[in-house]
């Protein structure tokens, strides 16, 4: 049962200076260990999508892993971890994203969605939004549909829906916005 009072950004602990100075990290591991928070988070995102049909959910390793697996089992709809290159045993459909200094990339495996699956991308986080971007080409180029995302917080002063919306017109969902 969703309890709409609870403050959920007050269980998220600030660390200022990590990983370098000027950056204040969102620690969510104080949420996670709270039991009526980590509830109330995945019960929210889980409402949130409950009447979207959802057949999937990609969430992005590792803190992504922890939002979404949960997720998906409230949704009973399966789970498809995006990984690092080389951390998937088969066959695997990959896409690369800017970082602020370079470029990394995430793979799912190539059979995880498709024709007919409805995908909901699931991250405990969205800053500038290039993870969600790799994962929605993905996730689309498998054929599959993208029906909405959900996030735990949204670094809102980073603008990602700007860039998202250069790449899909469904709806982005956050618990938190920070400004």
């Amino acid at each position: 049962m969703a309890n709409e009072q609870l403050d959920l950004e007050s269980l998220i602990t600030d660390i200022p200076d990590y990983p370098k100075p000027g950056v204040v990290f969102k620690d969510i591991t104080t949420l996670l260990r709270d039991p009526e928070g980590f509830h109330e988070a995945i019960d929210r995102i889980a409402n949130h999508f409950a009447d979207a049909g959802v057949t999937k959910v990609v969430g992005a390793e590792a803190r992504g892993f922890l939002i979404a697996a949960p997720v998906a089992y409230r949704l009973n709809a399966g789970f498809v971890p995006a990984r690092k290159p080389g951390k998937l045993p088969r066959e695997t459909r990959s896409e690369e994203y800017e970082l602020e200094y370079g470029f990394d990339r995430l793979e799912i495996h190539a059979d995880s969605t498709g024709p007919g699956d409805k995908v909901l991308l699931v991250d405990d986080l969205i800053a500038t939004g290039g993870t969600a971007v790799a994962q929605i080409k993905m996730i689309e180029n498998s054929g599959a549909e993208l029906v909405g995302m959900g996030f735990l917080m949204e670094l809102a002063f980073l603008h990602p829906r700007e860039l998202l919306a250069e790449h899909t017109d469904v709806e982005l969902f956050s618990l938190i916005q920070v400004d």
